[in-house]
């Protein structure tokens, strides 16, 4: 068995056949010689999520076609809902989405972003891995795993954006309630 290290990021040019380049971005050749680009898995800045009403992740490159995001120990100073909202150049985008997450035999349908829970109290430390997948164009399907004190919830919906994704926010459904406690990142790829 070969092993491949890379150990420089320098760009070598456009590869050729047997060449892979890393500079950001993988590129790789397959047994007919045919070139293939392999987006590489970036893991954001994580945020701590313990003040102000809403968390952004911006300048999200254009190639991004999954993007997973994960909280944890998440909590907010009110009772609104915790929720996920996606944006454009031209800003944060507040509906338009569809979808439900249910805890048990209870759901609850959303439409002004994704949410992460519901039945919420102030200082309910809330826990997630939610996943976003550009299905196809701007349309982005959602789905999340979610805890919060002794309830776990799941949840699925889209969107239908106008333009390129290029921001994901964590606010709440009220936007006022401010987050007091907790972590949120995100990791993306192509």
């Amino acid at each position: 068995m070969s092993i491949l290290a890379l150990t420089s990021n320098t760009l070598v040019g456009t590869p050729g056949a047997g060449q892979i380049e890393y500079d950001g971005q993988f590129f790789g050749t397959d047994s007919n010689a045919s070139r293939a680009q392999l987006q590489r898995i970036v893991r954001g800045t994580a945020v701590a999520s313990t003040s102000g009403t809403s968390i952004d992740f911006t300048s999200l490159p254009a190639w991004i076609k999954r993007i997973t995001i994960a909280a944890f120990d998440t909590s907010t100073n009110g009772s609104s809902i915790v929720q996920f909202q996606l944006g454009t150049s031209g800003g944060v985008v507040t509906s338009g989405y569809a979808g439900a997450i249910q805890c048990g035999t209870v759901g609850q349908v959303f439409s002004t972003g994704f949410m992460m829970t519901w039945n919420t109290a102030a200082g309910d430390s809330r826990h997630c891995v939610a996943t976003l997948i550009n299905i196809s164009g701007n349309t982005w399907v959602f789905g999340v795993n979610s805890a919060q004190a002794t309830q776990g919830f799941s949840g699925a919906g889209y969107i239908a954006l106008s333009g390129t994704l290029d921001r994901v926010r964590l606010t709440t459904v009220n936007g006022t309630d401010a987050f007091d406690a907790g972590s949120v990142n995100i990791i993306y790829e192509g």
